[in-house]
């Protein structure tokens, strides 16, 4: 069974950093998606970055707001997903989601994913 456990979220002021983990159990990666979401109060949740591997091929994707700011990488060798977030702002507050999927489809819409962490809170003050 795959299961999914964030960690790294906080609190930071604005212009600051944060380094979300996502660590798998139970995950295997001859071709997968995964990705970080985020879900802020009376907002749909919305994807922030996806990272695409076929064999050894990878392929990233950002969603507008944050390109430029924040970097998607895996570490494989310790079934670990990280999103490095820099100079936050306030609007990137939001509970954040790792996913995951074997099915291929859009990238950065939560529907592809059919595995989700629990969520890691970021809170980024004015």
């Amino acid at each position: 069974q795959v299961q999914l456990v964030e960690s790294g979220g906080g609190s930071v002021q604005a212009g600051g950093s944060l380094r979300l983990s996502c660590t798998q159990f139970g995950y295997t990666y001859s071709s997968n998606y995964l990705g970080w979401f985020r879900q802020a109060p009376g907002k749909e949740r919305e994807g922030v970055a996806s990272i695409f591997t076929v064999s050894r091929e990878q392929s990233t994707y950002y969603a507008d707001s944050v390109k430029g700011r924040f970097t998607i990488s895996q570490d494989n060798t310790k079934n670990t997903l990280y999103l490095q977030m820099n100079n936050l702002q306030p609007e990137d507050t939001a509970i954040y989601y790792c996913a995951a999927t074997y099915t291929v489809g859009r990238p950065l819409r939560a529907e592809t994913y059919s595995y989700w962490g629990q969520g890691t809170q970021v809170t980024v003050s004015a």
